[in-house]
């Protein structure tokens, strides 16, 4: 969030600057802005009608949106700056390269443009995963750069402490004097390069100038980058501190400029990355005592130094011990008494530097001596004591300017989760201040006549004025803190006036929710707004003062009860009294009242004296302070990533160390069950292998297969050395095909009644499903690529399937981001062959899911109770048929008591004799001793033409359905020991589950309690991965304690789709500079981790999947979409399966936008529910339409308009969903109606990984409702639209069909074109109105209403906030539900 990232004061381009007379726009339709298919790069108007003017107007923002919003690069530019033209002329790179380095160099180019250069640079080092960029930017860090160190001796020690360093600093040299002149002349540069610009740093921050300021912060992001990597560290880090630059900056006029903030920010976070703990050559994290270790060594050094060479004056530090000289202030005292020339003389004894070069303008003098010495003796906070102090609650003042990014690589698990709650703290408390300061705005505070009061003349319903808090107790500090242990306070709410439902909402909160503590000073004059935002508002300017978080301890009336114990007070005449006031009952927190309390002490004014208003957010956004204490707590304990993934985790090494052909834990044989479906089917999905029956079972076999050979088949050939490969190159020969031996087995039988028979898997997997699959039930690390429609979740399911039954004493983890993406899966596991009481469904998304028995720890454990019963009930059964006196099924102990008496001397008594070799059939079926009991069974248990094989199936058969009896009963046995609810919930998650779903939030929310109760499991499955923030994707992986300093995970399993939504980071900075949408599934893909990519999709029409087949080059069609008639049969009363419709202004009005960020279009409304109704008519399903849009706004007024015009007919009722395209991600309906909004430029869309999620989403049939001069002029979605814009742009009916349509989609058919929104909703009018008069005329009678989701979700939002009414970018409430709240 750096200061050059930030608009100055040019303001935004307005659509007057895009469509008017501006210079540019005149430019861009001169040369670019015009419909041609190719389009020649002019060198020459770049350079004087676009760069010179630039550069001559000092490159002011408002020209590069402008430039931006016209497109100048995607159209004009495009090919002479883009890398992937230099895909295959990697010399054309290397000299653009060589030319930006140059021109960094160049002190003749003004700082503004050594700014933006500095800025490509920032960006090339950031994208190291491009093998081009990697080749230019890796000689600029690399050994060589040592040549720049202060001496011989400097480089010695570093080549003692690593002595491979050595060889590598040799082979250097060797390639240097090997080289020609005019390499050499470049490798001179390389080593050169950022040791010159070290210097020319050094020397601007002794100036001060505006431009100057913002060129040296962004140096030091630059800085930061190389720090915060390990290839880039390791050397420069070395350089870094041989020029003692951390001291040279604590010194510099800029740092010490009271208003540069930012500069002293970021400052601090290069401190962080120049001292972390780490070895800088293997990358290994230093633990706390290790540290500590090499601190007293410097220490003694310095102890030695100053005794042998200065003892006259430094005796006292000489001997002291360590603590007594490890702190600034002290150190410093002890120094004091050297002169200039004894402090040079003990630096270079201790071997720093003592010469610059001019060009640094660095002058050496006490000053900097004392701080160079100050910042390498003094004892450094570690990072994890720095996240210690951090609290979790937000205050006016807890925003950093200076935020850490996410990158491909990290120094440590440690400086991966620092970085992570560092940056979820500052977005958390950013979304909090921004909503405090949109409620304070609503509420409208004016000064009044009496001193220190404020009056609301506004309303919110999250916020209620109050006095200032009474602070009733503070405890006493615990040992080793400064601050109390808890402060407890009361606050006063007046209800008065609050509608009934708000004020439940006020008297629901629950313990330990968090509200907020506002000190609120009247806004003297209102403000200019432009669409609800003043430009650069601070709290200050909505007159938030003060702001202080509590946590909820209970609620109570003016009576002091609790609010849920207190009834109503009703009046003789039956009215209710309407409540007054509420006692809210708080813990404060402890460190802002102790800083508060310090303040206080030296004079500040007391902050709780001036709250006066308090404010709650809404449930789910206001779980961030027990995920940040997730964060927190895994960031302060040493928890590891399991020893196969660790550096694959970091980002270092071989990016397939973790895949299972590279582990010693691959598994040779596995048992695949019923992944295949025949042989036929098992050969065709293994195309690369040899297929052989094994020496036992010749011909062609059934399934269930068991697979042998499969390590050997995938471990890959090693690799030739160079010089091998040189030799070899006549001798290219293609690889044998790997051979995998095939066994089968007949499948157990399970007992004589259908319920006994197993499910079976229906779906036949191409062959990469199987290689998924295969992959994912083998040990290690499986990454999978689904594009939409391509069947990832039944490759988890079938992956999931195959751990269960092969690893019994295996648990396997299930995540996901979303509560449907989830439920969707646990659906599909329930549908196969797992035992229905090992499956466990966490979080309340559970009562969603779409089955008849429930999945919640307490469903199960009522489940587990109600089998109970009925297996007891079976046992009185084998009680009748033994004649067993007794009440053997009064619970489970004696039931397995009456097993072990009655059942197993039975059993082994007919086993006997039916092993006996003169044993005839008849005396088997004779000697059966169930044949009572299993007289309700399909008879006859026996077939009379039965072979004495297949009577002892039965028999076996039988014996299983028994033992599973008292098995169940035995794992129910706990259940009647535990006597209450949460034990035996508690018990069934550690004990019983062996597979358990929850989403990532929900993890991340109860880790530590999952993880004290002793949870552990072997295997992680997360479907939706690319949509989980790395930090989420972490968690998972550690909800469990450690086991002899290890995480014994086996699997983890990644199913997702990069080019598909990341996840949702609303605040731009934090999404882009900081990178915190990147999700672990991304930066595995980048770094080369293999992924398997499924190859054929089963969703959609052929044709409708052409139009995002172009982001997945190799995507194939299933069969299914070929051949079914659902596919190949034309949509009834549509002239195409799929549609662009160009939508013009209604009633004279495009997009509106009432609210900030809350898009929405009338017309595009109206035509939407139009194209509804029209199909709801036809006879289309309600539950087969959904209708998308991509902005909260229109999904609001689409909302509005179906409830006014279908919700309550029983022609049309609501259609199965109306959402926006990311709540959409991993779901499909067969019809789907899509509005896009914008019409004066395209909005977020032009992401494309929305417009893939957008377009994806229909089987059948796709209407998209748009403005078509606004989408045909993106490029970036141009390969979509252009597939779009080959049809024509008015919707196109056909008359005379009715749902399902007889006719082929390849069939020509007279069509009736829509002029517009108006002529479709007279023709929807005409059709109702004849339809009525035909059900009239009749008798008939009107549809029965069908109930969709959308029905249960308009029933849910009743009374709400309007929560879900909101943009996912930025989430506010709009004015007129605060009107509606006041009684």
């Amino acid at each position: 969030m750096l200061r050059s990232a930030v608009p100055g004061d040019d303001g935004r381009p307005d659509l007057n600057d895009l469509e008017g007379e501006n210079e540019w726009t005149q430019l861009a339709h001169k040369h670019w802005n015009k419909p041609v298919k190719t389009r020649k790069v002019n060198n020459e108007v770049i350079k004087t009608e676009i760069w010179d003017v630039l550069e001559r107007e000092g490159f002011p923002y408002r020209s590069q949106l402008i430039l931006e919003n016209l497109q100048l690069l995607e159209k004009f530019a495009a090919h002479s700056t883009s890398t992937y033209v230099f895909a295959n002329d990697d010399d054309r790179f290397s000299s653009l390269f060589r030319r930006v380095l140059s021109m960094s160099l160049d002190s003749s180019l003004s700082i503004t443009i050594r700014t933006h250069i500095l800025s490509f640079l920032i960006s090339a080092f950031q994208s190291l995963d491009n093998g081009l960029i990697r080749k230019e930017c890796a000689p600029l860090v690399s050994i060589s750069t040592w040549h720049n160190l202060a001496s011989e001796a400097t480089r010695e020690r570093k080549f003692e402490q690593h002595p491979p360093l050595k060889k590598a600093w040799r082979a250097s040299a060797r390639k240097f004097d090997s080289a020609d002149e005019t390499t050499q002349a470049k490798l001179r540069f390389d080593r050169a390069w950022l040791y010159s610009l070290l210097l020319d740093f050094a020397g601007r921050i002794q100036e001060s100038s505006t431009e100057n300021l913002v060129y040296c912060e962004r140096f030091l992001e630059f800085l930061t980058d190389l720090e915060s990597q390990l290839p880039t560290r390791r050397y420069v880090n070395t350089l870094i501190k041989d020029l003692n630059l951390l001291a040279i900056i604590r010194l510099s006029p800029t740092f010490n400029e009271a208003e540069n903030g930012l500069f002293r920010d970021v400052f601090v976070l290069l401190r962080h990355f120049v001292q972390f703990p780490i070895d800088d050559n293997t990358g290994n994290q230093h633990a706390q005592a290790q540290s500590y270790e090499e601190h007293c060594a410097r220490l003694a050094q310095l102890q030695r130094v100053s005794l042998k060479n200065f003892k006259d004056k430094l005796t006292i530090l000489a001997l002291s011990n360590y603590a007594a000289i490890d702190k600034r202030d002290d150190l410093e005292a002890h120094l004091e008494v050297l002169s200039h020339e004894e402090l040079t003389n003990l630096s270079e004894l201790l071997g720093f530097r003592s010469k610059y070069p001019p060009a640094s303008k660095v002058v050496i003098n006490r000053a900097l001596l004392l701080e160079i010495l100050l910042l390498t003796y003094e004892r450094r906070r570690t990072f994890r004591e720095v996240i210690r102090d951090l609290s979790v609650l937000p205050t006016e003042a807890s925003l950093s300017l200076a935020i850490p990014k996410l990158n491909l690589q990290y120094l440590s698990v440690g400086d991966f989760l620092w970085r992570s709650f560092v940056l979820y703290r500052c977005e958390a408390f950013f979304e909090i201040r921004k909503e405090m300061e949109e409620t304070v705005r609503r509420l409208r505070p004016q000064e009044t006549q009496l001193p220190n009061k404020v009056r609301f003349d506004g309303f919110s319903r999250m916020a209620i004025p109050i006095s200032k808090p009474a602070i009733i107790e503070a405890g006493i500090p615990k040992v080793g803190h400064d601050r109390p242990a808890f402060v407890r306070a009361e606050i006063g709410l007046d209800v008065s006036r609050l509608a009934d439902h708000v004020r439940r909402e006020w008297e629901s909160l629950r313990p330990d929710d968090v509200v907020y503590l506002l000190a609120v000073d009247p806004v003297e004059a209102p403000r200019n707004l432009t669409n609800g935002h003043a430009a650069h508002a601070t709290s200050r300017d909505f007159g938030i003062r003060s702001l202080r978080a509590a946590e909820v301890e209970q609620v109570l009336d003016d009576s002091g009860r609790m609010v849920r114990d207190t009834l109503p007070d009703i009046a003789a005449n039956g009215y209710v009294a309407r409540p007054r006031l509420r006692r809210l009952l708080v813990k404060l927190d402890t460190a802002a009242f102790q800083a508060d309390a310090v303040g206080k002490s030296k004079g500040q004014p007391d902050v709780y004296e001036s709250i006066n208003l308090v404010i709650r957010r809404k449930g789910r956004e206001n779980n961030f302070r027990k995920i940040l204490d997730t964060i927190k707590s895994l960031a302060l304990s040493d928890i590891p990533v399991p020893e196969w993934l660790q550096e694959v985790f970091l980002g270092y090494g071989d990016p397939t160390s973790a895949t299972y052909t590279k582990l010693p834990t691959c598994l040779d044989r596995i048992d695949f069950r019923d992944t295949f479906l025949d042989w036929e089917h098992l050969v065709e999905s293994l195309p690369d292998k040899v297929v052989e029956p094994s020496p036992n079972d010749q011909g062609k076999l059934e399934p269930p297969y068991i697979l042998e050979g499969i390590s050997a088949a995938a471990t890959e050939t090693p690799r030739p050395s160079r010089k091998r490969r040189r030799d070899d190159e006549a001798e290219v020969s293609q690889p044998a095909a790997k051979s995998i031996k095939v066994s089968t087995y007949r499948p157990p039988n399970n007992g004589p009644y259908p319920t006994d028979a197993p499910k079976r898997n229906q779906v036949r997997f191409t062959p990469v499903q199987v290689e998924a699959i295969m992959s994912g039930t083998q040990p290690g690390l499986t990454v999978i690529v689904g594009p939409p429609g391509t069947g990832k979740t039944d490759v988890a399911t079938q992956i999931i399937n195959n751990i269960y039954h092969d690893f019994p004493a295996q648990r396997t983890l299930l995540i996901a981001h979303s509560n449907q993406a989830l439920n969707q899966l646990f659906q599909k596991i329930t549908s196969l062959d797992i035992d229905e009481r090992h499956l466990l469904r966490l979080g309340h998304g559970e009562e969603d899911l779409d089955t008849d028995v429930s999945y919640s720890k307490h469903g199960r454990v009522e489940s587990f109770l109600d089998n109970r019963g009925h297996y007891l009930a079976e046992v009185d059964r084998l009680a009748a048929n033994f004649q067993a006196p007794g009440a053997h099924g009064n619970s489970c102990e004696t039931a397995g008591y009456f097993n072990s008496v009655y059942v197993i001397p039975a059993w082994s008594k007919f086993w006997d004799l039916a092993n006996a070799e003169d044993a005839s059939l008849a005396d088997i079926t004779t000697s059966f001793p169930f044949h009572q009991y299993f007289s309700n069974a399909p008879q006859p248990l026996f077939p009379p033409e039965s072979s004495r094989a297949q009577i002892l199936d039965v028999a076996r058969g039988c014996q299983r359905h028994i033992e599973k009896i008292f098995t169940e009963l035995e794992d129910i046995r706990p259940f009647e020991i535990l006597r209450t609810s949460r034990d035996k919930a508690n018990y069934l998650l550690i004990k019983e589950a062996r597979v358990i779903a929850m989403t990532s939030t929900h993890a991340a929310i109860r880790r530590q309690e999952i993880a004290d109760l002793g949870f552990h499991y072997d295997n992680v499955i997360m479907e939706e991965a690319a949509q989980i923030t790395e930090i989420e994707n972490f968690i998972p992986l550690a909800l469990q304690n450690p086991k002899d300093g290890q995480l014994p995970l086996q699997r983890v399993v990644l199913c997702g789709d990069h080019l598909q939504n990341s996840p949702i980071v609303q605040n731009l900075a934090f999404r882009q500079f900081a990178n915190l949408e990147q999700s672990l599934f991304l930066r595995f893909v980048r770094l080369g981790v293999p992924a398997i990519k499924l190859d054929r999709q089963g969703r959609a029409r052929p044709s409708i999947a052409e139009l995002y087949k172009w982001r997945y080059p190799k995507l194939e069609n299933l069969p299914n979409v070929l051949s079914e008639t659902e596919y190949l049969r034309a949509n009834a009363g549509f002239r195409y399966e799929y549609q662009f419709i160009d939508v013009p202004d209604y009633k004279e009005r495009g997009e509106s936008q009432p609210t900030p960020h809350f898009f929405q279009h009338l017309g595009e409304a109206e035509y939407a529910v139009a194209i509804y109704q029209y199909m709801r008519l036809l006879g289309y399903p309600a539950s087969k339409i959904s209708i998308l849009t991509t902005y909260a706004g229109q999904r609001a007024l689409i909302r509005d308009v179906l409830g006014h015009r279908c919700a309550k007919n029983r022609l049309f009722g609501l259609p199965r969903l109306v959402t926006t395209v990311d709540k959409y991600q991993g779901e499909q309906n067969d019809y789907i109606i899509l509005s896009l909004v914008r019409t004066t430029r395209v909005g977020y869309l032009r992401d494309i990984r929305r417009l893939t999620v957008a377009l994806s989403r229909a089987r059948l049939g796709l209407y998209i409702l748009g403005r078509r001069s606004v989408f045909e002029t993106c490029y970036e979605l141009r390969e979509s639209f252009v597939k779009l814009f080959e049809r024509p742009n008015q919707l196109l009916l056909t008359t005379g069909e009715m749902f399902p349509a007889s006719r082929m989609l390849e069939d020509e058919v007279e069509a009736t074109e829509m002029m517009g929104v108006e002529h479709l909703g007279k023709y929807v009018y005409e059709m109702t109105k004849a339809k009525i008069e035909n059900l009239n005329a009749g008798g008939g009678q009107l549809p029965a209403v069908e109930e969709t989701p959308e029905m249960i979700e308009l029933d849910r939002e009743e009374g709400e906030d309007g929560e879900g009414l909101l943009d996912e970018a930025v989430a506010e409430e709009s004015e007129q539900e605060d009107i509606d709240g006041v009684a």
